[in-house]
């Protein structure tokens, strides 16, 4: 089992988990506080929406087109639950799960006919976190430091629109490296277990990712759903820590 402890690879997918951390448990806190704990799984499906609808298009699936495509969708997700919210605010919740559904089953039927379509759908809810490289992680860096110079610098948390716009930015960057599934968890465990403490909360982060891929290469599991397990794991004893 050792021979799957690659540092090559295990390195930078870490890295890639580090940074997709980074704007995720303040961005997690958030949703929180807002009460709107399935928005990042409509707009990360909405991104993936984008996604597949450049590919069924002939798009490089690495192509600037893929990421115009997942970057427009998710601003367009997230400006309609925006309106939504403000329309009627009461069911915000409810329309935030509609539209998840909606765009996962928009896709699946944009893919009924690629035979390649399992692959695609899987690499959209799981990720490919273990094929990430140190170059891949330069677009997700500059993503990275935008939008936490314009959350804490500009103090966009405080608008409501800057917080959608933000929000769909840094998920549209780190669904194609982590997945929606990942996503949702590196948005919402974290958070959850520290109680508003962001260094808390990306220390179990970074701790549930760490141990996720080393499960993952050990015992040749999908890296994706390792994480979320060895992510939700570590935050259910660290909260039961700061409880106690």
């Amino acid at each position: 089992m050792v021979e799957g402890l690659q540092a090559d690879i295990l390195l930078p997918a870490f890295a890639a988990g580090l940074l997709v951390l980074a704007s995720h448990v303040p961005l997690g806190a958030e949703v929180l506080k807002r009460g709107i704990i399935f928005i990042d799984l409509a707009v990360a499906q909405i991104a993936g929406l984008g996604i597949v609808i450049a590919h069924v298009l002939g798009a490089h699936d690495h192509g600037w087109q893929v990421q115009a495509a997942a970057v427009s969708a998710a601003l367009l997700g997230a400006l309609f639950l925006r309106w939504m919210e403000k329309k009627n605010p009461e069911r915000q919740e409810a329309l935030i799960g509609v539209t998840f559904v909606v765009a996962a089953c928009t896709a699946i039927l944009l893919l009924a006919k690629d035979s390649h379509a399992g692959e695609h759908l899987r690499d959209l809810l799981v990720g490919q976190i273990l094929w990430t490289t140190w170059s891949d992680l330069l677009p997700l860096a500059a993503v990275t430091a935008g939008v936490l110079a314009a959350w804490h610098g500009l103090r966009l948390k405080s608008s409501p629109l800057g917080f959608y716009l933000l929000f769909a930015v840094a998920i549209t960057a780190s669904v194609q490296v982590v997945g929606v599934y990942l996503v949702f968890a590196s948005l919402i465990v974290p958070a959850l277990a520290a109680g508003g403490r962001l260094g808390f909360g990306l220390a179990i982060g970074a701790v549930g990712y760490a141990l996720g891929l080393l499960a993952s290469a050990l015992f040749d599991l999908p890296s994706g759903a390792a994480i979320v397990i060895a992510l939700t794991l570590t935050a259910i004893l660290a909260a039961r820590g700061r409880v106690l």
